[in-house]
């Protein structure tokens, strides 16, 4: 005689796991952006620099890094400008578009560990 198994999986609770693993990924990738645009922000006193913040909307998985001070996109956009050797105009899309793989690495392994 045949025997019948029924089986209840409550995935809820793996996927509230794997949206926080998303979460603490995003974060680490965009401080891992952070790290690497401080390396060539332009600097004359380090005002802008020390404007840098990495952040994180975890309701809509959404990361950001941002520069707030008042020439922060004019530094940004002016590649014309003269800086110092080793900083940049395209102070933040170029270490953003360089560490794509890095970023997703990061959010990967993160996400993989919440569900351990």
């Amino acid at each position: 005689m045949a025997q019948s198994v029924r089986l209840r999986i409550d995935f809820v609770p793996a996927q509230r796991e794997m949206r926080r693993g998303a979460a603490r990924g995003l974060l680490l990738g965009a401080e891992h952006v952070l790290g690497l645009a401080n390396n060539v922000v332009p600097l004359d006193e380090g005002y802008l620099q020390s404007t840098g913040t990495a952040s994180v909307d975890e309701s809509a998985l959404q990361a950001a890094v941002s520069f707030d001070g008042p020439y922060a996109v004019r530094q940004h956009e002016e590649t014309t400008w003269r800086h110092a050797p080793g900083r940049t105009a395209k102070y933040l899309e170029t270490p953003l578009n360089a560490s794509r793989a890095q970023v997703a690495a990061l959010i990967e392994a993160q996400v993989r560990r919440s569900l351990r």
